[in-house]
């Protein structure tokens, strides 16, 4: 007995371990089946079980090493991200290709949005409701006057509020980072909440705090991680609560200022982004499924409003603090722009946007900076609606694609010294200014970026009144920092800066 009782431990040990075995077998045949690239697919990097491709880069650099992968394996090629294909488009011939499609307009769901906003408003949504929402708000934005000399008076007001909280510090050091973020916010809360915020309003600056804090997690491996596992990850804790607490705090203001024009709300003259929603709403109420479908509703009004609120804040006030820190390196440049002003408008006026055409070395100032700056190196991602063909492969439907916008602003093929701070790019042999084809910091094709006209004319008005009023300069012995904090946007890292008044 003792030994049939040993031989039948023995095959039960044998066939625990053969079941092991083949079980292992199993998952790792079907995790080779799910990162084999498909027939026609473009190339890439051999991708780690699970996990695919998400550690395979530099956290503080992942534009940088997308942008070393295209040498290698050519300006269309593919990563495992987030659990799903990705495809990286690089060079602007293919990045002009790809984003001219409308196969590629679509934007791909990512769980850590979905699970903590109601609806899509105009970055995230896609088909017929994206379009509506777009249509929408370029229609109300360019009413309430972008690209017109009303909203040029509002920046210039905004300029006098912000030049006097500088001038306040009277040359001694002094962080520019939120009193930047709070100017330029305030051109957009104008046109959307109808009202500005005071610099000293602690609310609005914690707010402002933590959608500086959102962008970068956005785009850490917590963000990566919780859309490749969100099942795992939204019973663990980490920075990706945080970045949903953000929204939620984000969202909550918006939903205040909704509130408060509900009060005092007359259709018949609509003050505001929010005002001119909330008619869309009634407008829709009562029309067809097709039309109902457009998304004009409370839920998407606050998720607008949070699109328009966090665009039109982050980028254009990071392009500002980029330029001030690279006029503080590079005091040269700043003289010439200093000049040239002087010699346009000089001191006893504020600039004007018809100043522009007789500025072509400040022009090409503030391209540069755009440029260098790079502030979002790989634009927002888009999805295939299809299977596309581009770069001579078949990309199938439901791949996510990145731009990668940084192989085209840093293209030594586009640009004389691409990695150098230069506006003789924009300026031709008798000095006037010349756009670049390769100039793509909005992105391109359908997606384009909403807030384009809104931008150049905020930062063409912010830095040349900049510059007309103030010399800035880094603190004695400090030296300026030129290495980005990365993020959704590249920002700077944390500086202090001097700014003296050149009236005295």
């Amino acid at each position: 007995m003792d030994q049939l009782s040993g031989v039948s431990s023995a095959w039960l040990w044998l066939d625990g371990r053969s079941l092991l075995l083949f079980t292992l077998v199993l998952l790792v045949t079907a995790e080779y089946l799910r990162v084999r690239r498909p027939s026609s697919f473009p190339p890439g990097p051999w991708a780690f079980p699970l996990v695919g491709n998400m550690f395979s880069f530099n956290p503080s650099n992942v534009h940088g090493d997308m942008t070393k992968l295209a040498e290698k394996y050519g300006k269309v090629y593919s990563l495992k991200m987030s659990g799903s294909w990705t495809v990286v488009l690089n060079g602007l011939s293919v990045l002009q290709e790809g984003l001219s499609k409308g196969d590629l307009s679509d934007r791909p769901d990512f769980p850590i949005h979905t699970d903590v906003l109601p609806e899509m408003g105009i970055i995230f949504s896609n088909g017929h409701k994206w379009k509506q929402q777009r249509r929408f708000a370029l229609f109300t934005l360019k009413y309430f006057g972008v690209g017109k000399k009303s909203l040029e008076s509002s920046i210039l007001d905004e300029v006098i509020y912000i030049s006097k909280e500088i001038a306040n510090h009277k040359g001694k050091p002094f962080t520019l980072h939120l009193i930047m973020n709070n100017a330029v916010s305030n051109i957009i809360c104008s046109l959307v909440f109808g009202h500005r915020f005071e610099y000293g309003n602690e609310k609005f600056l914690k707010l402002l705090t933590l959608l500086d804090k959102g962008t970068q997690i956005e785009a850490s491996i917590w963000a990566q991680l919780y859309n490749a596992f969100p099942v795992l990850m939204r019973r663990l804790p980490g920075p990706h609560h945080t970045l949903q607490n953000i929204y939620g705090e984000i969202m909550d203001l918006m939903k205040a200022e909704i509130n408060k024009h509900k009060e005092d709300w007359n259709p018949s003259e609509p003050r505001d982004f929010i005002d001119c929603y909330l008619n869309e709403i009634q407008k829709h109420q009562d029309k067809r499924d097709d039309e109902a479908d457009a998304g004009f509703n409370e839920d998407n009004l606050v998720m607008c409003a949070f699109d328009l609120f966090g665009a039109g804040t982050e980028t254009t006030s990071t392009t500002l603090r980029w330029a001030l820190l690279y006029m503080a390196k590079h005091p040269e440049i700043q003289a010439k722009v200093q000049a040239e002003i002087d010699g346009v408008i000089g001191q006893s006026r504020q600039p004007s946007m018809e100043d522009r055409a007789n500025l072509p070395y400040t022009e090409a100032v503030i391209h540069e900076v755009q440029r260098m700056g790079n502030i979002v190196p790989l634009s927002l991602p888009h999805i295939t609606s299809r299977d596309v063909q581009l770069g001579g492969y078949t990309i199938p439907k439901g791949v996510t694609i990145i731009p990668n916008l940084t192989s085209v602003l840093f293209d030594k093929n586009e640009w004389e010294t691409p990695d150098t701070f230069n506006p003789g790019h924009f300026l031709n042999e008798e000095g006037k200014f010349v756009k670049r084809a390769a100039f793509i910091p909005f992105s391109a094709g359908k997606r384009l970026c909403l807030g384009e006209n809104l931008a150049r004319m905020e930062l063409f008005l912010f830095f040349t009144s900049f510059m007309q009023r103030f010399s800035f300069s880094m603190p004695p012995g400090v030296e300026p920092v030129m290495k980005p904090r990365f993020g959704i946007t590249l920002s700077p890292i944390p500086y202090e800066i001097c700014a003296t008044s050149r009236k005295e």
